[in-house]
């Protein structure tokens, strides 16, 4: 007990710190109450770890610990980052990138007040979900459109209106799982719903639908493999298939369809990929899919369909604590707006716009970086890589690009080491820079950077070498 009592002495006090020069220094930059609250919450954490027997940390580590907390509490935590992965849809970096030129449109219209809920023409107050959804209506060609924060909120509501305390049937091959563990069966546990799986993990067929119709049945689900393939001996039923089924018994039919490309695009990647105005023909009641993935947009959950379901869709009381913000409407509003035509696609759309890069761009790109690494006196050469859709979309296939590598000619073990440290150091700069660390080496996948920032990149990778050295 003595000698907890004689490492608790050792630490300072709350006023000492606040007299020391360098703390001084930190209150201008920001303020005497932040400060004074991270070091009370540091030192509160310093005297438990001593009540379980530990040694009292130098007052320089302390101090240390207060600069690196309140610098951390004070600045922006979600910030910018460059994207050199050649994942083009990162899901841990916001999935699909915003243009200039969305968030220029962006900024227009949200700065200040905007007519969220306010009738223009009328006069007064409005519906938000007016905004965005004619545009909606007529890129898919369906009958009505409500959007909400996202599709796990889309697929929630579409379950709770129409099939709560009742049974809804989905394909075993169809329980997906996508990022943040969004797992079919659990949405439909927290949906209220009772899951009837059918058919077989490789193979389903209509008639595997049919047996498994009861009176409690109350909704057909079909949920796009948008993340996962399975190959060899098996079948799936078509949403032609399955609109029959429903149409016989008069159940409606659900297509999650997840992944969200709008309408069929000029792209070979996207050639078999499902879309929204294509399903929407085949007579499905309701469909359902994510804003931020092959749409290019936001995170938001649309769901379309046919006006007897969307109406009671905007009339379910859950509907009010899913809706959708005016920022994602604003954003959502100019997504669309792109798919308007092609030329507009391809060039103010960020996603489509990297998407579309030929091999040239792409390698005048790398060339361009190594270029600005030279002038460093930075070691690299250019390989080939594969990049990818990412998002849980188009898991097969592969986007042929190029990355810089950077070269370190020391022993394995402290290449590898330079490799991890940089990797951490490019993470660390005021801009981060997500690159590729592989087998102990650095590589900068240029099919995600922005030529704009190529001669910036350098600069800070110069910077973060010298940093780690």
């Amino acid at each position: 007990m003595n000698s907890v009592n004689e490492e608790l002495r050792k630490l300072p006090a709350v006023d000492k710190l606040l007299n020391k020069q360098i703390i001084r220094d930190l209150i201008t930059e920001y303020n005497q109450k932040l400060v004074k609250y991270i070091i009370k919450d540091i030192i509160t954490e310093e005297r438990n770890s001593l009540l379980k027997n530990k040694k009292c940390k130098s007052e320089d580590i302390i101090i240390s610990e207060i600069i690196k907390q309140t610098h951390k509490t004070g600045q922006k935590s979600l910030k910018k980052v460059i994207n050199a992965t050649g994942i083009v849809i990162h899901t841990n970096l916001g999935r699909a990138p915003y243009s200039k030129n969305i968030i220029d449109e962006f900024a227009k219209t949200l700065n200040g007040y905007s007519n969220l809920e306010f009738d223009l023409e009328k006069g007064k107050r409005g519906q938000r979900n007016d905004h965005a959804t004619n545009l909606l209506r007529f890129l898919t060609n369906t009958e009505d459109v409500v959007i909400v924060n996202n599709n796990a909120a889309a697929v929630m509501l579409i379950l709770r209106t129409f099939a709560r305390r009742k049974e809804v049937i989905v394909s075993r091959g169809e329980l997906i799982e996508i990022g943040g563990a969004f797992r079919v069966p659990d949405i439909m546990a927290a949906s209220d719903c009772k899951m009837v799986e059918v058919g077989t993990t490789n193979k389903t067929k209509p008639e595997d639908y049919e047996n498994a119709i009861t009176p409690r049945t109350k909704m057909l689900l079909k949920t796009h493999q948008s993340n996962y393939i399975i190959k060899g001996f098996t079948s799936e039923v078509s949403l032609n298939e399955l609109v029959a089924v429903g149409k016989k018994h008069n159940i409606p039919v659900v297509y999650d369809i997840g992944s969200g490309l709008l309408r069929k695009v000029d792209s070979k990647a996207l050639k078999n990929e499902p879309d929204v105005k294509n399903s929407l023909a085949s007579g499905i009641d309701i469909i359902c899919f994510s804003g931020d993935k092959l749409l290019g947009g936001p995170q938001a959950g649309i769901i379309a369909g046919k006006k007897e379901y969307i109406a009671k869709l905007k009339k379910e009381p859950m509907m009010r604590a899913l809706r959708a913000g005016k920022e994602t409407i604003s954003l959502l509003e100019t997504a669309c707006m792109y798919y308007l035509n092609d030329d507009d696609l391809f060039e103010h759309n960020h996603l489509f716009k990297t998407l579309n890069q030929d091999d040239k761009q792409k390698k005048t790109t790398a060339q361009k970086l190594r270029n600005e690494l030279k002038k460093y006196k930075i070691d690299t050469e250019i390989v080939k890589s594969k990049g990818q859709y990412g998002g849980g979309t188009l898991p097969d296939y592969v986007i042929d690009s190029y990355s810089v590598k950077i070269i370190n000619t020391e022993s394995n073990k402290k290449r590898s080491k330079f490799a991890e440290n940089l990797y951490h150091s490019l993470l660390d700069n005021p801009l981060p820079i997500l690159s590729i660390l592989k087998k102990g080496d650095i590589y900068f996948d240029v099919l995600t950077l922005i030529e704009e920032d190529i001669e910036k990149i350098a600069k800070i990778i110069d910077l973060s070498i010298k940093i780690i050295k």
